[in-house]
């Protein structure tokens, strides 16, 4: 997996790219446990994930929470597979997917 950050004052944005797994979780969420503090609009770049885990779900939900208090997040260019685990597990309800 590779994460590209992009900060514009109080506007982050990860691009996500490869497998969002169980091996590669802990590394996106170390970086959001880093890279949050002062940002109030999180946005995920999806363009190039090929797979996420209930491990990457789990990262994805946590900043979710973080961001309901201090801004909003939002969920970008997710691919029809990504799309269908979203569906499957009720994350259309819970992030804001563009």
């Amino acid at each position: 997996m590779e994460i590209i950050k992009n900060l514009d004052n109080d506007k982050l944005t990860m691009a996500v790219k490869g497998r969002l797994d169980t091996t590669t979780a802990p590394s996106l969420e170390r970086e959001l446990k880093s890279g949050l503090n002062g940002v109030s609009e999180l946005i995920f770049d999806l363009s190039d994930l090929v797979y996420i885990s209930s491990a990457g779900l789990r990262v994805l939900l946590s900043a979710q929470k973080v961001m309901n208090k201090q801004g909003k997040m939002v969920v970008q260019h997710a691919n029809t597979d990504i799309m269908d685990v979203f569906e499957v597990t009720g994350f259309v309800d819970i992030l804001n997917i563009e």
